[in-house]
């Protein structure tokens, strides 16, 4: 099992030190990270806790999932690994040897091809 947990559902009164006092019944906590928005530095409502061993994190996870902390019952999971963000233009799109776009034909199979708005 992955060390990392992957908690939801919090309430936005929940702060890195709730959640590191929580896990640490568990077991050894190496991090906490709440996830926070940009703009209003306001929690997202998730976090990510690292345990020490992975037999930590199955502890943690078998004891905390549908737990109630700030007036909520979280979410625990195995965290996934992260991927990498998509551009706007990685999928759909086609570049031809001009440089010019074009709709794919991967997405257009069976319909006709984009010509231009009709006047």
């Amino acid at each position: 099992m992955n060390p990392r947990l992957y908690v939801g559902n919090l309430s936005p009164g929940v702060t890195e030190d709730d959640l590191r006092h929580l896990f640490s019944n568990a077991g050894t906590v190496i991090e906490v990270q709440l996830m926070l928005d940009p703009a209003t530095q306001q929690s997202r409502g998730f976090a990510f806790v690292t345990m020490a061993s992975p037999e930590a994190a199955a502890a943690a996870l078998n004891s905390f999932h549908c737990h109630s902390i700030g007036g909520r019952y979280i979410t625990v999971t195995e965290a996934r690994p992260q991927q990498e963000p998509k551009g706007m233009m990685s999928e759909g799109f086609e570049v031809g040897a001009s440089g010019s776009f074009r709709p794919s034909t991967k997405q257009n199979k069976g319909r006709r091809p984009y010509r231009g708005r009709k006047r």
